[in-house]
């Protein structure tokens, strides 16, 4: 394996975690191509997308950076890392600089997930308690893993990670895809974002699209190897 061969940065998105990421990072070792999957912060698209934009920065050699779902508004930003050769969103939000994931969504009629998010608050040092939402449990498999067992997707409805509300407001102070070559997974049958908003933003970014039909928003989950699949051809092309 030559040192050229790009890292792959998976980046999880809301009401998720890296184990998310499981079946792709296991096809992708098998490949002996190098791959992590750090932790989201899920506290706002700024300073998130700062953290990816860090992990990346200290990988020596090129990086690949793949995005679900919030995750891809994260790679939009931090991918304008210097050593970013590509971007893959996988059933994921690309947004336009100065764009915030209200605005691109408000273009195209709400998934499900919007009706079923559930409200708590977190501590926020010399403020006041802040907002954030996570899937209401009983939403959870018809909203986030149709395509996932049922089991699965119960252990995954107790797990999931929250997302500070405020990360709907904030704006992309950047988008990568501008300069950099992107590849994008749109999941056909997926109830969390609607698939329309992963058209729209694949198709503006000039992706290389892949379309899975009946894929729900948990493809990675559920159709590993397909997603994998696009990584590696992403890994090919900037290799």
């Amino acid at each position: 394996m030559t040192t050229s061969t790009p890292t792959v940065v998976l980046v999880h998105g809301a009401f998720a975690d890296a184990a998310s990421w499981s079946g792709v990072v296991e096809e992708l070792q098998r490949d002996d191509i190098p791959v992590i999957a750090p932790p989201n912060p899920l506290r706002g698209l700024a300073s998130d997308a700062a953290y990816v934009a860090s992990v990346a920065a200290q990988i020596d050699g090129p990086v690949v950076l793949v995005g679900h779902s919030y995750g891809g508004a994260l790679i939009t930003v931090a991918g304008v890392t210097e050593n970013v050769v590509g971007l893959v969103y996988v059933a994921a939000y690309a947004l336009e600089e100065g764009e915030s994931l209200g605005e691109l969504q408000g273009r195209f009629p709400l998934s499900p997930l919007v009706s079923n998010l559930k409200q708590w608050t977190y501590p926020v040092a010399d403020a006041d308690p802040a907002v954030e939402v996570t899937i209401a449990e009983e939403a959870f498999p018809s909203v986030f893993a149709a395509d996932v067992p049922a089991e699965v997707t119960k252990v995954l409805a107790a797990a999931q990670r929250p997302l500070a509300a405020a990360a709907f407001e904030e704006k992309a102070s950047a988008a990568a895809w501008q300069t950099k070559p992107s590849w994008a997974l749109v999941a056909g049958a997926d109830n969390a974002i609607n698939p329309e908003v992963e058209r729209f933003g694949a198709k503006r970014a000039g992706a290389t699209v892949v379309e899975i039909e009946g894929a729900s928003h948990a493809v990675a989950v559920s159709q590993p190897k397909a997603v994998a699949d696009l990584i590696r051809e992403a890994v090919r092309a900037t290799s």
